[in-house]
């Protein structure tokens, strides 16, 4: 779909396919092959792409491997030799895939680009064995792999041969995670059957051209098979990452400098930067005593900063990062990867948001399972990439609708517990505003957990409690009292380890200042926990909630 750029050498003028106005060639050239008119994408070849894409002059072809032209000797109205002969003689590529070793705003990079020219980018045996000598190159030198896809499916004229490239390729990218090598793919229109359903949607982080197909069956089969009318913008990208498949879908001009970021995540530009100190409050009796229910109204103030407040003030180069690469995105939970002062972390937190139509839009941060799934994916990026963990948690508590209990909302809280308790980088959890119940307790099973001191940690809402307790909601501000929620309690309990301080009249007063409070706090913890080794840290943040409840948890 979309412009074919091949014509602009012929012609000054084209005709886009989607909108029919001509595009002046050089133009379309210039805006990257994005129809100026319609915004419709044209579809690159391998060349094109990594032109656009990788720095200029950094480029090294791989070496093409000998591979089996024609395994099964298959013929149809040609023989499967001549058509191998007319695609290379009409594209000038030798396969429908090509390997560079190559950089992307001076982070190195393997890069494997799939020509849909040459033969619809079908998956064959020499297609297998190029992705794998760029795994096996990736491996070897430590270097991250870019992976760019446009691909019908499997190539019919290989038979099985060509169906066992899947498992190879597959194979070859559980490697890659065995080793903890950062994995990207860009998906291109299209991409579907075996690459889709194997390399292409293996990797670490998913990006998607807009308007991009993706999936396993093309649509015109699934029509036929099921007899239905399939819906609006059904396998496109957009579609797909509503459905949590996707993490994000890029423009074409961005997708340089969204490439280059995350490949600088794993290569950290030398020490973390300074930052101002700030004095952690570890005594409980340095806070003021302090009504509960009013700091209960405090945490839940619609001004108060939500996660993505303090990403924007706190990380430089921040991707967010979405879906749970099963059944949806949950919007109440946000996460990706960033700088902080130069370190890369991890970050994840509920988002409450502050008018009414992104609190509900977000279901006042109330998650459903697919958030902490997401959450959970995160998290084991984290782990595979050596990356601290950061979780903030604002949340009234986990959704209590009934598509959350169909999809297994106890079951995804559980195990993210399970997962948080044995990660092996260190986590930091902060309670920027309300803690709920399990809801909260799933991202903060950390090393270090932290609270502003007008933050509330309890395990239900004091209008729950009073509602069971009393059978009176009107006595929330008795129950508040008697669940010791606060911050000066939580620290006396041990629940969290230090407090935070913000303005009496609460963070949304001072939003910059609380930021700069949550950065200095972090620069101060971060260290000592990456200082232990993954066995030392797992031991450490067992212990810590093993105690709870046998003996004074400040003094272990």
């Amino acid at each position: 779909m979309g412009v074919q750029t091949e014509a602009s050498e012929a012609a000054p003028w084209i005709s886009c396919p989607e909108c029919r106005e001509l595009v002046y060639s050089k133009r379309l050239a210039r805006d990257l092959g994005v129809c100026p008119a319609c915004g419709a994408y044209s579809r690159l070849d391998a060349s094109q792409r990594v032109a656009q894409l990788v720095d200029a002059g950094s480029v090294v072809p791989f070496e093409p491997p000998v591979t089996v032209e024609d395994p099964i000797g298959f013929a149809d109205s040609l023989p499967y030799r001549d058509r191998l002969r007319n695609a290379r003689e009409r594209t000038g590529a030798d396969e429908a895939v090509t390997c560079v070793t190559a950089s992307v705003t001076n982070h190195p990079v393997i890069v494997a680009v799939m020509d849909f020219r040459f033969l619809g980018g079908s998956l064959g045996v020499g297609v297998g064995e190029r992705i794998v000598r760029a795994c096996e190159t990736a491996l070897r030198t430590r270097t991250p792999l870019l992976l760019i896809t446009a691909s019908g499916g499997a190539r019919m004229q290989e038979g099985a041969f060509a169906l066992m490239q899947m498992a190879k390729t597959s194979q070859a990218m559980a490697e890659l995670d065995e080793a903890g090598i950062l994995t990207l793919s860009l998906v291109t229109n299209p991409t579907y059957g075996g690459v889709a359903a194997s390399f292409a949607t293996l990797t670490d982080v998913i990006l998607a051209e807009s308007g991009a197909r993706i999936g396993f069956a093309g649509p015109r089969v699934i029509r036929q098979t099921i007899q239905q009318e399939l819906p609006p913008g059904f396998q496109s990208a957009e579609f797909m990452q509503a459905k949590g498949f996707v993490d994000a879908v890029v423009p074409r001009p961005a997708l340089r400098p969204v490439l280059g970021g995350l490949l600088g995540m794993v290569r950290p530009d030398g020490a973390p930067a300074a930052t101002k100190a700030t004095r952690l409050i570890r005594d409980p009796a340095e806070l003021p005593e302090r009504d509960p229910w009013e700091v209960v109204r405090l945490a839940r103030h619609g001004d108060r900063p939500t996660t993505l407040d303090y990403v924007y003030q706190l990380l430089d180069d921040f991707q967010e990062l979405k879906g749970d690469r099963l059944s949806g995105d949950c919007p109440a939970i946000v996460g990706g990867i960033g700088r902080l002062d130069g370190r890369p972390i991890v970050l994840i937190g509920h988002q409450k948001g502050h008018d009414t139509a992104e609190r509900v839009s977000r279901n006042f941060g109330m998650a459903l399972p697919e958030g902490y799934r997401k959450a959970a994916r995160l998290m084991r990026l984290a782990e595979k990439l050596g990356l601290p963990v950061v979780t903030l948690v604002d949340t009234p508590g986990a959704h209590p609708g009934i598509e959350a209990e169909e999809r297994g909302q106890a079951w995804a809280i559980a195990e993210n517990l399970r997962l948080m308790s044995g990660l092996k980088v260190p986590i930091v959890s902060v309670i920027t505003g309300e803690g709920g119940s399990g809801g909260a307790l799933a991202l903060a099973t950390a090393d270090r957990v932290l609270a502003f001191s007008n933050a509330v940690y309890s395990v239900i809402s004091p209008e729950g409690c009073a509602a069971i307790l009393w059978k009176d909601q009107a006595e929330a501000p008795r129950a508040a009292a008697a669940l010791r929620l606060d911050a000066r309690e939580l620290l006396r309990h041990g629940i969290v380890d230090a407090v935070l301080p913000e303005p009496r009249g609460g963070a949304h007063e001072n939003p910059a200042g609380a930021a700069e409070t949550l950065r200095a706090a972090l620069g101060a913890t971060l260290p000592e926990l990456t200082r232990l080794n993954p066995r030392e840290l797992v031991e450490r943040r067992r212990r810590r909630f093993r105690r709870y409840g046998i003996e004074d948890a400040r003094n272990t």
